[in-house]
């Protein structure tokens, strides 16, 4: 059997322990996508002393299939889409426009939520460390970095606890730097290998993004898993 990770809190300690060459610096920030990344992110910028900031994105999913992803939009107004994919699942452009609206409706309420009238941390001139959860298809991480790109960051670092063999191959000339913990050769879905995946609601989100801007980087408490 794979190893698999305890939770979302222990897959981003095993994380940051891959990414100790960017602790105690000042031209680092840690961008989590929500929402499940946003617990990995959290254990990230604390081990690292980093701030911690969200970089919102919405996957665009197959009507009848919505964890497939035919794209995928960011805040920014980056989207990427899989065209490809689209013509193999028969969506229609009406489809397409219909799921792309109910998306940007959602980025736009999570941003109102998460960040509680905080402005989002500016990137430009900075490491970005880009944190989710694992990575599947990577369409939505690629949305993600799309439009991270256009904020002018100095170099984009991708962290993930897991992903496929060919995960830094997806995402291309997206990202600067490529970090994993675990590479399986057998890839399902994501959820494999945590023994609890359970859903990070919008309060957690709230809750960690909170704590970690309560004081400077480093001065709050990771919650115990």
């Amino acid at each position: 059997m794979e190893h698999i990770f305890l939770n979302r809190v222990a897959a981003g300690r095993a994380l940051a322990r891959h990414l100790q060459s960017y602790a105690q610096r000042q031209d680092v920030i840690v961008l989590a996508l929500p929402r499940g990344g946003v617990p990995v992110g959290f254990e990230v910028a604390a081990a690292l002393h980093a701030p911690l900031d969200v970089l919102l994105v919405r996957k665009l999913g197959v009507p009848w299939q919505e964890e497939l992803a035919m794209g995928a939009i960011a805040s920014g107004g980056a989207l990427y889409v899989d065209r490809l994919l689209m013509r193999e699942a028969d969506v229609t452009e009406a489809q397409f426009e219909h799921v792309l609206a109910d998306a940007q409706n959602e980025l736009a309420r999570r941003e109102t939520l998460y960040r509680e009238q905080r402005p989002a941390l500016s990137v430009e001139g900075q490491i970005a460390i880009v944190v989710d959860d694992g990575m599947a298809t990577g369409a939505t991480l690629l949305a993600a970095l799309r439009a991270l790109r256009s904020r002018s960051p100095a170099r984009i670092v991708v962290a993930l606890p897991v992903a496929p063999p060919d995960g830094e191959l997806r995402l291309g000339d997206a990202t600067d730097e490529f970090v994993c913990a675990l590479t399986p050769r057998i890839f399902f879905s994501v959820g494999q290998f945590y023994q609890d995946f359970g859903e990070t609601t919008d309060e957690d989100v709230r809750g960690l993004l909170a704590g970690s801007a309560a004081g400077p980087a480093g001065s709050f408490k990771p919650p115990q898993p």
